[in-house]
């Protein structure tokens, strides 16, 4: 049995909602607001920890990361074309956050477990252990993954966001907050969480 059309009050029928509208709105910004810190975070120190941690050269540290804000900024473009064309918003968002989650481990065991990170050698030491290439590799894993993740959630959060709403005054309300929260945690990944 289908529902009656709702009456909006001026006489017209309107279909029943079928959206959060504003119920959904602090969980997406929240998503996004923690996304943002934690890949933020991360990235703003990855050529540091790149060069402590796992005694790679300035350069190739420079040219990760480079890759990594690269990647972070062109892979929401092929998610909004996957999601729009193939799979869909919640598709798109769910993959990608288990993806982005992956990561993010990884690399918190990279920084937690010593088996996980090469041994620190002392300059000018020729009894240096040979570094084992499984840390390289599960740290590379880890920073694609989260890029993949991140990159993924970025462009799909939005939309997902904005579609909760049915009228285009609260599309831009949402816009406009969404943005506020994102470049503030941003802002806030980039100094405090540093520091």
């Amino acid at each position: 049995m289908e529902a009656p059309p709702l009456s909006s009050g001026d006489g017209e029928a309107q279909l029943p909602r079928r959206t959060g509208g504003w119920i959904t709105f602090p969980f997406i910004i929240a998503t996004s607001t923690c996304l943002t810190l934690a890949f933020g975070g991360w990235t703003s120190n990855l050529i540091v920890y790149l060069k402590k941690e796992f005694d790679v050269e300035s350069i190739d540290a420079a040219q990760i990361s480079n890759l990594v804000n690269g990647a972070g900024s062109l892979i929401p473009i092929l998610a909004a074309i996957i999601a729009d064309s193939f799979l869909g918003c919640f598709s798109i968002i769910w993959l990608s956050s288990f993806i982005s989650l992956l990561g993010t481990i990884l690399l918190a065991l990279t920084a937690t477990l010593d088996s996980l990170r090469p041994k620190p050698c002392e300059v000018g030491s020729t009894s240096c252990t040979p570094k084992p290439k499984v840390q390289y590799v599960v740290l590379y894993a880890a920073i694609v993954l989260a890029t993949l993740g991140n990159g993924g959630l970025r462009s799909t959060l939005s939309t997902m966001g904005a579609n909760q709403f049915d009228k285009q005054k609260d599309e831009g309300i949402f816009f406009n907050w969404f943005f506020f929260f994102t470049y503030g945690a941003s802002v806030v990944a980039s100094t405090a969480i540093v520091y």
